[in-house]
C-alpha cells in the first residue's frame, strides 16, 4: 500500500473518533487531500478518454495555469488567485448537488428555499476556503485510468501517486445537469466524500438540530475569516 496510504488511513481513524467534538467534520484531512490533489498535480497521458475525462482534465489544466501565472503569485495576489481558482472550481464541481447530497434527502426536503440557499452557500464556502488555502502544497502525479458513462452519470477513475511509492485510487463521480460534466462526489480508495459528510451532518441534526449544524458551519467560516485577517496573512483554521 505504501507509507503514505497507511498514514492516511491512521489519520482517518483518529479524525473519525474526534470529529464531532470540535468542527463536526468527519474526514477533514482526507477531504483536503482529495480536493488539493485535484488542483496541484501533474498527470500521465492515458490511452483513451471521453467527454467527462476531457472536461475534468481541462479544468485541472486551467487551475494549474492560474497557479503558475507569475502575475498571480505572491501574498499580495492571494485574493486574485483565489477568485480565479474559485471561478474554475465552480465549473468543475456542482457544489449545489454536493451540498444537497451531503445534507441528505430527508433533511433537504424539510428545508425552505431560503434555508437551502444558505446551506449551499455555507457548504460551498467550506470546501473552497479549505482547499484554496492549501492548493499549492501538494505535488502529485495522477493517471487517468478509464471512465464509465451511463446516460447523464459518469465515473472517471484515476490513480494518484504520492509520497515515496504511495498510491491511492481517486474516483470522480460526475453528472451532466446542463451543458457540461460536473463533479458531485469524490471517493478515495472507495471512501466517499459526500457519504462521510452526510453521515456527520445527519448525526449533528439528530442529536442537536439543523440550526445547530448551520451554527457549526458559520463558526467554521468565522474561523477562516479570523485566520485570513490575522498577522500570518492567510493560514487556514485547522
Amino acid at each position: 500500500m505504501g507509507p503514505y496510504r497507511n498514514s492516511l488511513r491512521k489519520r482517518f481513524t483518529r479524525r473519525h473518533a474526534s470529529a464531532s467534538a470540535s468542527t463536526g467534520m468527519v474526514l477533514l484531512h482526507t477531504v483536503l487531500l482529495i480536493l488539493i490533489a485535484l488542483f496541484a498535480l501533474s498527470w500521465a497521458q492515458d490511452a483513451w478518454a471521453g467527454p467527462p475525462t476531457d472536461q475534468l482534465r481541462d479544468g485541472v489544466e486551467r487551475v494549474v495555469k492560474i497557479l503558475r501565472d507569475p502575475e498571480l503569485r505572491g501574498d499580495t495576489k492571494v485574493d486574485e488567485r483565489v477568485a480565479a481558482v474559485n471561478k474554475v472550481a465552480d465549473e468543475i464541481f456542482d457544489f449545489g448537488e454536493m451540498a444537497k447530497r451531503s445534507l441528505g434527502q430527508q433533511h433537504w426536503a424539510q428545508r425552505t428555499p431560503a434555508e437551502r440557499e444558505e446551506f449551499v452557500r455555507l457548504f460551498t464556502q467550506l470546501l473552497q476556503r479549505t482547499y484554496i488555502s492549501k492548493v499549492d502544497q501538494l505535488n502529485s502525479k495522477m493517471t487517468f485510468q478509464d471512465e464509465s458513462v451511463d446516460g447523464n452519470l459518469a465515473v472517471v477513475r484515476t490513480t494518484l501517486l504520492v509520497g515515496k511509492g504511495g498510491e491511492m485510487s481517486l474516483d470522480y463521480r460526475m453528472h451532466h445537469p446542463k451543458d457540461r460534466w460536473q463533479v458531485y462526489d469524490l471517493s478515495i480508495d472507495g471512501t466517499s466524500l459526500v457519504a462521510n459528510y452526510r453521515s456527520q451532518f445527519n448525526k449533528i441534526v439528530r442529536t442537536d438540530s439543523y440550526e445547530g449544524l448551520v451554527a457549526k458551519l458559520k463558526s467554521r467560516q468565522a474561523g477562516f475569516a479570523a485566520a485570513a485577517a490575522g498577522p500570518s496573512g492567510g493560514k487556514s483554521a485547522q
